[in-house]
């Protein structure tokens, strides 16, 4: 996949756009280092638990964007957050399976940046994305006219010995 993000530079301010939307970048050894010290300070039930609706809102508002911006809907918008999750870097994202009328979906990562940074170390690394999809999905269920409330869990992760990790999507008990 050859990333071709439409990246902008304001000459004044030095703010990265893409689509709009501004943007950081940053070395993925920061950024991993960084997660680590945080989840070493809270407890990693803790950070979470903070991550999630954080997470969760973050998504929804990029699909709201970007749908306005390229005129998609549905599903579409989601496929695409996938693309260009991949396409920064954070590992190569795809559903397995994807049922907007319900909302159950799967979504596998391979080359998570998570599980390639921390060499060595085991367990769920990826769980910063279950709020990312759980908002995603949610957005393509009001987009679409459904009213359901899913949550997001990773399921299986390649740093405990798997060739990739997985996200499932279920609607949260009534």
């Amino acid at each position: 996949m050859q990333p071709q993000l439409p990246i902008e530079v304001n000459d004044e301010t030095g703010v990265w756009t893409t689509d709009g939307l501004p943007m950081l970048y940053v070395p993925r050894h920061f950024f991993t280092n960084n997660h680590i010290a945080v989840e070493a300070a809270l407890g990693r039930d803790t950070y979470s638990e903070i991550l999630y609706p954080a997470g969760y809102k973050s998504a929804w508002f990029w699909c709201e964007k970007e749908a306005a911006t390229h005129g998609l809907k549905g599903l579409a918008v989601f496929e695409h957050y996938l693309k260009r999750l991949s396409q920064r870097g954070w590992g190569l994202f795809s559903f397995v399976s994807a049922d907007i009328e319900t909302g159950n979906t799967q979504i596998m990562l391979k080359h998570s940046s998570f599980v390639l940074q921390q060499s060595g170390a085991s367990g769920k690394l990826c769980y910063m994305f279950e709020g990312w999809f759980a908002g995603a999905m949610d957005w393509v269920g009001k987009d679409t006219g459904h009213s359901y409330a899913t949550v997001s869990r990773e399921t299986q992760c390649a740093a405990e010995g798997h060739d990739h990790c997985i996200f499932s999507v279920t609607p949260q008990p009534a």
